[in-house]
């Protein structure tokens, strides 16, 4: 891969942000069996079927079980949802607004990579769409939101441990002559980060898993869900899943911030020659 030269033009606003865009969505693309496999490892364990428990094995066994009986595109259900409102959302605004605004895609992604086929006749939604009109006439326009301060809680979480780990280990890394600052100076802080950040996070992402895709009347409040949790399956229920969790986290950033960078090289080169040429 090639870097950044002197000679390569500075992208504009616009380059960086349809880059952004763009980078996002295949990183989605490609990471989202990933996330798949978090959720299904989080809740169908979770609800302590040995039929379950027996067919989902590990990350490549919990995702080829899911290719096999359910379809190669269950892998990506609720990847619409996730893709239409929170990438839009989180490019208009920032922080706890992003979070509210784009609350009511994760509740429909997560009951979506929740469903099973396996555990009845019908799924529980048809689509996503059907997911949204179903939550929204039972539930009514509150169950869109729920969880919402469990979904802040984790961004928050992953946000602030990710900006202090790397910043500290990069600085580290360099002070002490250990790594140029280059690629592999950013990258080394950067999986060591995410872990950190998935560590930290994952009892509270588990949590939010279980009480949004838990139906209504089940849990009287997110201390009562977490509770449960604990008193029925112990401290190791708030880890499930950590492992895709992980790799779905770390493999975004990177698959994100390679295609940004690139893009953004290729398309200022390009109106670069546009404008050579006209």
């Amino acid at each position: 891969m090639v870097g950044p030269t002197a000679s390569d033009p500075p992208p504009t606003m616009a380059v960086k942000i349809f880059s952004a865009g763009v980078a996002a969505c295949v990183a989605d693309v490609i990471a989202f069996p990933l996330d798949t496999a978090k959720v299904r490892l989080q809740v169908i364990q979770g609800e302590r079927q040995t039929s379950s428990a027996l067919r989902y094995n590990g990350i490549l066994g919990t995702i080829t079980t899911l290719a096999k009986t359910e379809g190669p595109m269950k892998l990506y259900s609720g990847l619409p949802a996730a893709s239409l409102g929170s990438k839009v959302s989180a490019g208009l605004t920032t922080g706890g607004v992003a979070v509210f605004i784009g609350q009511p895609t994760e509740v429909m992604k997560v009951r979506l990579q929740a469903q099973s086929h396996l555990h009845g006749p019908k799924p529980r939604y048809t689509g996503t769409y059907n997911a949204y009109r179903i939550t929204a006439t039972t539930e009514g326009w509150t169950g869109l939101w729920k969880g919402t301060t469990l979904n802040l809680t984790r961004n928050v979480i992953i946000n602030c441990t990710e900006l202090v780990t790397h910043d500290l280990m990069k600085e580290a890394l360099v002070k002490n002559q250990l790594l140029a600052d280059d690629v592999p100076c950013h990258f080394v802080p950067a999986v060591i980060a995410r872990f950190c950040a998935t560590v930290l996070s994952s009892p509270v992402d588990m949590v939010k898993t279980t009480f949004v895709n838990s139906p209504p009347g089940q849990y009287t409040s997110v201390p009562n869900c977490a509770t449960t949790m604990l008193t029925k399956e112990g401290p190791s229920a708030f880890f499930k899943g950590f492992v895709p969790s992980f790799l779905r986290l770390g493999s975004w950033h990177v698959i994100m911030f390679v295609c940004f960078e690139q893009l953004k090289r290729e398309l200022m080169k390009s109106t670069q020659t546009m404008d050579c040429a006209t």
